[in-house]
């Protein structure tokens, strides 16, 4: 499954990684209160036409919005929805939502139970293992959300003070696939098929959530579910599909953003693209300073001409 990123799993990622194979692909996180008030951010980052499953990742304080934001978003095509219960971002957990829920399980346990009320559609929960060392809490929260209506857990293995720093702890997540008769998502640091193999063997969780390893390759979330479910070697689609892939993407940003905005947006994606092909210095820089829609999108071409040879090698 591709993550919810903040700022990173826009429309046209998540279009990808569907096209590739992903099994799911959640939306970056959509605040249930700018939501409700209309913003247009909020809502196109709730969009899903293309994604396969459209699955939107809710994230808010108050059970009553978070339920009228659920059924909105259900209403608009929504098919799965998340609840986050791990974002360790200050502005987030700060304002006692994200990771913050986790130390108050009577209000984590509330908003559950109100948006499962609100729709028809799964509600999911992503969590961490606690908000730290001493309140690792993360199966009694998996336990509390199955009872007030959750379908899925995804626990991503740090704590919220960890952010993400030191490595994940795959086998924490363990304790949570015990507690809960759901089904159990590991996720934290998974880079590759190997990663992935060894996630679900200390873990015992039914999936992966792959997250910064997409960046710049959103395919590669369906090459591994294709390897786990059919015991191949893991196989990257062509240099073509990828390059196409790439262009797709930064294409949707220009059309749903604006060419002026849409750049802006992209640039994050543009330089792990680059990088990941291996695209000279120069290339690259160039890709993330301009301006001009219509340059970044013959430097990202060039970005892939050249690695069908250092393949080969």
């Amino acid at each position: 499954m591709l993550a919810p990123m903040s700022g990173v799993s826009d429309l046209g990622m998540r279009r990808a990684a569907s096209r590739f194979g992903a099994t799911l692909a959640f939306s970056e996180m959509v605040a249930s209160d700018t939501f409700l008030d209309g913003e247009a951010e909020s809502r196109m980052r709730a969009e899903g036409d293309g994604v396969g499953a459209h699955a939107v990742q809710l994230v808010g304080r108050e059970p009553k919005a978070m339920g009228e934001a659920a059924r909105r978003v259900e209403d608009a095509g929504a098919e799965i929805i998340d609840i986050n219960m791990g974002c360790p971002a200050r502005r987030v957990a700060g304002g006692l939502a994200g990771a913050a829920l986790m130390r108050d399980l009577d209000h984590a346990s509330r908003i559950v139970e109100t948006v499962a009320a609100a729709v028809s559609a799964p509600v999911a929960v992503k969590m961490r293992l606690g908000w730290d060392e001493a309140e690792r809490n993360a199966a009694q929260l998996a336990r509390r959300a199955e009872a007030a209506g959750a379908a899925m857990v995804t626990v991503h293995g740090r704590t919220r003070r960890q952010f993400y720093q030191g490595r994940a702890d795959w086998r924490a997540v363990a304790e949570v696939v015990a507690a809960v008769g759901v089904p159990v998502v590991v996720n934290g640091d998974c880079a590759s098929l190997e990663d992935a193999r060894a996630m679900l063997a200390a873990s015992g969780a039914r999936a992966v959530m792959i997250g910064r390893a997409a960046i710049g390759a959103p395919w590669i979330v369906g090459a591994i579910a294709r390897a786990l479910q059919t015991g191949a070697p893991f196989v990257e689609p062509s240099l073509e599909e990828r390059r196409d892939a790439a262009l797709s993407h930064l294409d949707s940003l220009l059309l749903g953003l604006g060419r002026r905005a849409g750049l802006r947006h992209a640039r994050k994606h543009l330089a792990a693209y680059a990088q990941k092909a291996g695209a000279a210095p120069a290339i690259r820089f160039a890709l993330v300073t301009t301006e001009d829609a219509d340059c970044a999108t013959t430097l990202l071409a060039r970005a892939f001409e050249g690695a069908e040879g250092r393949e080969a090698a």
